[in-house]
């Protein structure tokens, strides 16, 4: 297994919209590995393929609820449904979130508390997932990434223009940016 650089916003692999999965290989099942390994070194709760310079529609996940279960898988060629997003402003305390694709930062952003996932899992058996709350937040988060949309691409004008000036001032917004999760420090 190996832990591979993220693809920072602006890469045009981030986007565009991703294949589908045609066969399950052995190629296949290394890359699912290696996300793994590199959500978990990011430290992150999913990772798009995209998100690692791979244009396939696969996407993992992580999360553990309030009582410590966790919940933990991969999806291939996902199917999204979901109930309509309330009206209104996003509260910045309880829909925030962030993307290892525009590292250590966070914004609020309105989307659906619940949805239904299908497709398949590494061993081509189908997949269907209802969830609600977080991890609806999740499942919208990793499929925007296969439709080649990063979550800041959603945000208020006014926190689109305060992301492009923190890309901006970062350097990012351009092909070839990536980092290193448990090797580059984000924070210097």
């Amino acid at each position: 297994m190996a832990v591979l650089p993220i693809r920072i916003w602006g890469d045009p692999v981030l986007h565009s919209p991703a294949s589908p999965v045609e066969d399950i290989t052995d190629d296949i099942r290394t890359l699912v590995r290696d996300m793994y390994e590199t959500m978990d070194a990011a430290p992150g709760v999913g990772l798009a393929a995209p998100q690692v310079g791979v244009p396939l529609r696969i996407y993992t996940y992580t999360y553990e609820d309030d009582d410590g279960n966790p919940w933990r898988g991969e999806i291939l060629n996902p199917e999204l449904w979901m109930v309509p997003t309330e009206p209104g402003d996003p509260d910045e305390d309880l829909e925030s979130e962030g993307c290892l694709s525009f590292p250590g930062e966070r914004f609020p952003l309105r989307r659906s508390d619940r949805v239904v996932v299908t497709g398949m899992d590494l061993e081509g058996a189908p997949v269907r997932i209802e969830v609600d709350g977080w991890r609806a937040r999740i499942m919208q988060h990793e499929f925007d990434h296969l439709d080649g949309v990063v979550y800041v691409d959603r945000l208020s004008d006014r926190d689109w223009k305060t992301a492009q000036k923190i890309s901006k001032k970062r350097g990012w917004g351009r092909p070839g940016v990536s980092w290193m999760p448990g090797v580059d420090d984000l924070d210097a």
